[in-house]
């Protein structure tokens, strides 16, 4: 089971169902990526809620005037079947530039950006625009 894929699916779909919030259960990694997110503008905010069984994720979902979401699309490239790993110099961009590559890298997770500049690569995560 993928849970990064469910986390960028809830995301996905809250934005399709025009919703505010959406909740999911938390993880190192799902805490990495919504703090990128906040970081690149895509979710409004974020908090982590403690409870019993598991820590929760409460994400509040960011919108432009009219109601246009913030997020138009989200890929997952690397999946459990197939992993994509790129160099620093062949790190895909986004649109021209316009969305984010997440990149799981020896430091951690980050942009395509930052890991260009710090000369790092590792497994592209996802692409959101």
């Amino acid at each position: 089971m993928d849970t990064t894929a469910d986390f960028l699916t809830i995301i996905r779909n809250g934005y399709l169902a025009k919703k505010d919030t959406v909740i999911t259960d938390f993880s190192k990694i799902r805490g990495e990526l919504v703090k990128i997110l906040k970081s690149e503008a895509f979710v409004e905010d974020y908090s982590i809620e403690e409870g019993k069984p598991t820590n929760k994720i409460i994400i509040t979902l960011r919108y432009f005037e009219k109601g246009l979401p913030a997020v138009t699309g989200i890929k997952k490239i690397s999946k459990p079947s197939v992993r994509i790993y790129s160099g620093f110099g062949n790190i895909p961009q986004v649109l021209s530039g316009a969305g984010t590559t997440i990149i799981s890298t020896s430091s951690g997770l980050m942009t395509g950006k930052a890991a260009r500049e710090k000369h790092l690569g590792g497994e592209v995560i996802c692409q959101i625009w």
